[in-house]
């Protein structure tokens, strides 16, 4: 067998397959346990007349002006984007390191390498999926900023049809640029969380623990997640789709115009803290999502490859 066999071998791999349904799962799992804290953070970081409060009062307010369920509507269509989502991404980061370490160890820099090209596909196949699952979220919210319209989509599909009749089909990629940019945030969480695995499992080929997945997990997250912030806030104004700022430029250009303005707009409004409002929300969310869905993740994984009696490859470690 040649060596462009045994590389499609690893990119269509049981083993590449297993992590990403395990990566999956376990996001899916993780994002509907915290997904209430989602919900406070984006309205912060859409509803620029909301004042920022802590997460509670955040999700006190919402809950009194719109119900019960409100902090979870739109579940449904987060859920089938984040699980195309990491199914994508995990599977895409675990094929490229299968094919390109072919058994090496790996560095933190090669994990950052790998992780950056498999955000770029991930962004580019499902962008169309979260500008739709963002707009269904705000949809029928209360928003202190009146010049918000609203909008009346009947579930996902209406929505996809909507949005390219009213808007073109280049709306559904909405946010693609700050996206892009923000490949960095999955990235730089998957290099601190495998070098921080490789350093705990060093010269002992063991399974971690509970707590030392899930505290990792939560590190690396919250580190990648500061960092890029402002980003994100720019990236969910976008796909709302209603900030606001339109050019006759090229496309690029407006999307890098579109970010520094939106950027540059918030500084001048609220001082440079303001491109982290929502902050506290946000990681409050993502950090113990992300340690969860790590948690479930490396179980789920770890079983199926005991259950089916398959060797699992140390090239992550």
């Amino acid at each position: 067998m040649g060596s462009k066999d045994l590389k499609l071998l690893d990119v269509f791999s049981y083993e590449s397959l297993v992590h990403a349904v395990a990566g999956a799962m376990g996001s899916v799992t993780a994002m509907t346990v915290f997904f209430p804290l989602d919900t406070a953070r984006l309205r912060l970081q859409v509803d620029d007349k909301r004042k920022a409060k802590s997460t509670p009062a955040i999700l006190s307010e919402i809950i009194k002006e719109e119900g019960l369920l409100a902090p979870y509507r739109g579940w449904f269509p987060v859920i089938c984007s984040l699980c195309c989502s990491n199914f994508v991404y995990f599977y895409c980061f675990h094929s490229l390191k299968a094919t390109w370490l072919q058994g090496q160890r790996s560095t933190p820099g090669r994990d950052l390498i790998i992780g950056i090209a498999a955000g770029v596909v991930n962004v580019l196949v499902t962008t169309p999926l979260w500008v739709v699952n963002t707009r269904l979220k705000l949809q029928g919210a209360k928003f202190r900023n009146e010049d918000i319209q609203p909008t009346h989509y009947k579930g996902i599909i209406d929505a996809f049809v909507q949005i390219m009749r009213q808007e073109g089909v280049g709306a559904l990629w909405n946010g693609t640029f700050p996206s892009l940019l923000l490949v960095l945030n999955p990235a730089v969480q998957f290099m601190i969380y495998e070098g921080l695995k490789r350093q705990l499992m060093r010269g002992a080929h063991r399974e971690l623990s509970s707590l030392e997945v899930f505290l990792i997990g939560a590190i690396a997250k919250a580190i990648a997640t500061t960092i890029t912030y402002p980003l994100q806030t720019v990236q969910s104004v976008l796909r709302f789709g209603q900030h606001g700022q339109s050019t006759d430029q090229s496309k690029l250009l407006n999307s890098l115009r579109s970010v520094m303005y939106l950027l540059i707009n918030r500084v001048r409004k609220w001082g440079v803290l303001g491109l982290f409002k929502g902050l506290e929300a946000k990681l409050l969310q993502t950090v113990l999502t992300a340690a969860l869905m790590f948690l479930l993740y490396e179980k789920i994984a770890n079983t199926t490859f005991r259950v089916m009696g398959v060797k699992r490859t140390m090239t992550s470690h």
